[in-house]
């Protein structure tokens, strides 16, 4: 993980100079490229420069990067050229190809992974135009193609590896607008492509084996805003939040299809999988921190010589994931929320006929849903890499606890719950270092009788361990509105636990 965070940051603080630079005149234009790229932690060298009022020309540029990892990542271009275009624009030329090297940090021993890459960017065609002002600097760009191609890659001891890779866009456009703020750098940018396709071939240095991975996205769209800080100031997250690093991105795609092949001692086994669209959204500001991932309309298909039957299929209709919750030491409480779930879940028949043969069960499209929201704080900066989160006492408190909704379903049965918890954060005595909590919590079985039923003609579940389990189950469920349903209350108040009103703490 370490290391991959090395490997974006190095990228991304390349990348963010080859586009944050720019102003209304052709000279303005390259003065600011180089203050931004030496602002950004890079180190930039220049061959030479030469050029009129109306031309600059940059020679043999290279703009690397380090970290304190030990990772480094460089792009290198052989001639950058500044136009005036007359207009108050001033038109960014770009070599049609340049290389990029990285570097990734020592792993120690054991480690995995590659030690380093070289890469050539290819965009010809494209066109940068940058306008706006000395302050606030926009950038439009266009390329009809885009296509990065990995050369080489090495592992640890420099043995390069026997792996292709290519990544490449189709009618890619931009539009980014730079401007300082302090010590930060602000930028709003957007962009979007008609198609992203990746694909990696490798094969095994120790053995036959090997495979292909092909991935393809349609209409892709992205966009970021945000105050971005120095390396130095970075190398803290609580400490960059407090000064102001702010960032909010997001990624959205249309039609994704993919296909593994691999290739192993036991025979081949291949993967595809298509779906009608998801995305990514992070933002994180010195209030709050959401992440959230979307995947819709998803099939995948696999097979291999390991599966006892031609295939396995899986789908569902929706997944989701998304945490929003405060980031900084607060004396106060704040809003936080949780979602996860998979709507509409399937399995191929050969599944199910694993242990379900005479298809007793239903086969119904299974789901579940966690949503979730409250209020909470943080009484330690859990961002701050000096902070120890061990220990038996929480870094934070939990003031209250809403279920917005929260289903499962599968088989025929299904249980859902609503309610809600506040928590008496001074008593931690009366549910044993638990806060006290107090509230009601409604829960909703339908189906539970028949599949238990279902699950004893199985043979998985004895007719004692029914009972018991229905016996149990009366001491906290009453009858609900419909056959085959049951309701109970659970409620804390006065310091015990209630159950569609009989004490049971």
């Amino acid at each position: 993980m370490t290391r991959a965070l090395t490997c974006s940051s190095a990228i991304g603080f390349v990348f963010l100079a080859t586009s944050a630079s720019a102003d209304v005149t052709p000279q303005e234009v390259w003065a600011s490229w180089q203050a931004m790229a030496t602002a950004a932690g890079q180190e930039l060298t220049v061959g030479a420069t030469s050029g009129s009022e109306s031309v600059v020309e940059a020679t043999d540029v290279v703009i690397a990067y380090k970290d304190d990892l030990g990772g480094s990542a460089s792009v290198s271009f052989d001639k950058l050229t500044f136009t005036d275009n007359g207009d108050g624009t001033v038109t960014v030329a770009m070599p049609e190809s340049y290389p990029i090297q990285m570097a990734f940090p020592d792993k120690g021993e054991g480690g995995e992974g590659p030690g380093s890459m070289k890469l050539t960017v290819s965009q010809p065609g494209a066109k940068i135009v940058a306008g706006g002002s000395a302050t606030e600097t926009s950038y439009d760009i266009t390329a009809p193609t885009t296509t990065v191609t990995l050369d080489e890659v090495t592992d640890e001891t420099g043995k390069a590896l026997d792996t292709q890779a290519e990544l490449s866009m189709t009618d890619l456009a931009g539009k980014y607008s730079v401007s300082q703020n302090g010590e930060g750098t602000v930028l709003d940018s957007n962009f979007s492509s008609k198609s992203v396709a990746l694909k990696i071939t490798g094969k095994d240095a120790e053995g036959p084996g090997g495979g292909t991975v092909d991935v393809s996205l349609a209409d892709v769209t992205g966009a970021t805003k945000g105050n971005f800080l120095s390396a130095e100031l970075m190398a803290n997250m609580a400490a960059a939040l407090n000064s102001g690093f702010t960032m909010d991105t997001s990624l959205n795609f249309g039609a994704m299809a993919m296909t593994v092949d691999i290739t192993e001692e036991a025979g081949p086994t291949k993967m595809t999988a298509n779906a009608s669209g998801g995305g990514f959204v992070l933002a994180m500001n010195k209030d709050q921190l959401n992440y959230g991932t979307s995947l819709n309309g998803a099939k995948f298909t696999v097979s291999g010589a390991e599966i006892p039957f031609p295939q396995v299929e899986v789908a569902f209709a929706e997944s989701g994931f998304n945490i929003a919750m405060p980031v900084s030491k607060a004396d106060s409480a704040q809003d936080f929320s949780f979602l996860t779930k998979v709507v509409d879940f399937t399995v191929s028949e050969d599944v199910w006929g694993l242990f379900d043969p005479a298809g007793t069960l239903a086969r119904d499209p299974a789901t579940v849903i966690v949503d979730l929201k409250g209020k909470g704080y943080w009484e330690k900066d859990i961002m701050d890499p000096s902070v120890q989160m061990e220990g038996a006492e929480p870094p934070g408190k939990l003031e209250s606890l809403d279920l917005t909704q929260v289903l499962a379903k599968a088989a025929g049965a299904e249980v859902s719950a609503t309610g809600g918890l506040t928590f008496d954060n001074t008593d931690l005595t009366t549910f044993d270092g638990i806060p006290k909590p107090d509230g009601k919590i409604t829960v909703n079985i339908k189906g539970v009788n028949k599949l238990v039923d279902n699950l004893i003609a199985l043979g998985f579940l004895s007719a004692d361990d029914a009972t018991g389990f229905r016996m149990a189950l009366a001491v906290f469920a009453k009858p609900g509105a419909g056959p085959d349903e049951l309701v109970s209350e659970v409620e804390f108040k006065d310091g015990g636990v209630f159950a569609n009103g009989m004490q049971l703490q």
